[in-house]
């Protein structure tokens, strides 16, 4: 609104010494137009700030805190960092299984780990002390906070439930403007579409109303970072959407009436060959683990395009295009798919994962 030349320092200090007197020296340097210049400065500057404070207005063009207050008025709240929940072993002296207190700390990579529940003897739920998606990563000995009594090797295993950075404002907006425009309303496809996306762990989900004649819905869901969900986080949501010992009488977020079943997506493992063409002095070694970045970016892509895309394909061509931007490749050719030239149909409840991938020249 104020971002045009009208508003810009030049045009705002001639304006003002247009306003003096013709037999007054408006020269540079003289009292008056030195008088005038940082006037004319401050409100250029303020017309810049209105116009900021403009784009913080709109939710399409807000940002930050402005951002999440806008959206908040139409009861859409950005969603906070989770904790991530992981699997751990704990074994004695003897090497054999053996339980540690409920509470109990360790700690791997900087990053802490509370036990937070017994799964078996030796097995047990923990829970990063950190929020955020960095709880995720870590694999492997873990050293104990507080002292165990004849513990001797704790392991980090398992990812249970993914933790979960902030929420971004891109990802804020997509939500804000999906929820105001789908209007969801007692158990429709965009009700239990916007409920269980808004669950720990859960990036993307799929609804089948009807699946299974009237009254039954399937909602597939993938994990957060776009993986196959562990059967706990599968069992989270089910327990949270409709619990199975009291399916059908609302007791969770789905409608009485509404038999709910949570599924997840499963891997396809694709093993690729290609032929290269690579510029001289270039080697396979060298453009191998290029190469198979770029895969796996195609790929994480496509399961980002899961829930409004699938059943998803793998395209030959869009394999080969990834493939030619990798520097020292010259051309590529006879790409094939788990020994097909064609492109890959994959089902519904399917997405893609890079196998092994077969380079020649």
């Amino acid at each position: 609104m104020y971002d045009t030349e009208e508003y810009e320092y030049e045009a705002i200090l001639q304006r003002m010494l247009d306003d003096v007197p013709d037999d007054m020296d408006k020269r540079p340097g003289s009292v008056i137009y030195d008088a005038l210049a940082p006037a004319a400065a401050e409100m250029a500057q303020m017309y810049i700030n209105m116009s900021a404070g403009d784009d913080m207005y709109y939710a399409d063009t807000a940002s930050g805190e402005y951002l999440s207050r806008r959206t908040a008025e139409f009861g859409v709240n950005r969603e906070p960092a989770t904790f991530a929940v992981r699997q751990a072993t704990f074994q004695d002296n003897a090497g054999n299984a053996m339980d540690v207190p409920i509470g109990s700390r360790f700690f791997i990579e900087d990053i802490n780990y509370v036990v937070t529940e017994k799964i078996t003897t030796g097995l047990f739920k923990i829970r990063s002390e950190t929020a955020g998606a960095i709880g995720n990563a870590p694999f492997g000995s873990m050293l104990a906070v507080d002292y165990v009594n004849n513990l001797s090797t704790a392991v980090l295993g398992e990812l249970l439930v993914p933790g979960e950075d902030e929420e971004s404002d891109e990802l804020l907006r997509e939500r804000y403007f999906t929820e105001i425009n789908e209007q969801p309303f007692g158990g429709n496809v965009a009700d239990y579409r916007q409920k269980i996306r808004a669950l720990d762990g859960v990036a993307s989900v799929k609804i089948t109303p009807v699946w299974q004649g009237g009254g039954t819905v399937k909602a597939t869901i993938m994990a957060t970072n776009y993986i196959p969900p562990s059967t706990a986080l599968v069992a989270q949501v089910q327990e949270i959407v409709d619990p199975i010992p009291f399916a059908g009488q609302g007791i969770g977020l789905a409608p009485i009436g509404h038999t709910v079943t949570i599924t997840g997506v499963s891997w396809l493992t694709i093993n690729i060959s290609s032929t290269l063409t690579l510029a001289p002095e270039t080697t396979i070694g060298q453009v191998q683990q290029d190469i198979e970045d770029a895969i796996d970016a195609y790929f994480l892509a496509l399961r980002q395009t899961w829930e409004t895309d699938a059943p998803l394909i793998i395209r030959v061509a869009q394999i080969e295009a990834r493939i030619l931007t990798v520097s020292g490749v010259v051309d590529v050719m006879g790409t094939q798919l788990n020994g097909s030239t064609e492109n890959l149909s994959l089902t519904v409840d399917q997405v893609p994962q890079k196998g092994t991938v077969t380079l020649s020249e």
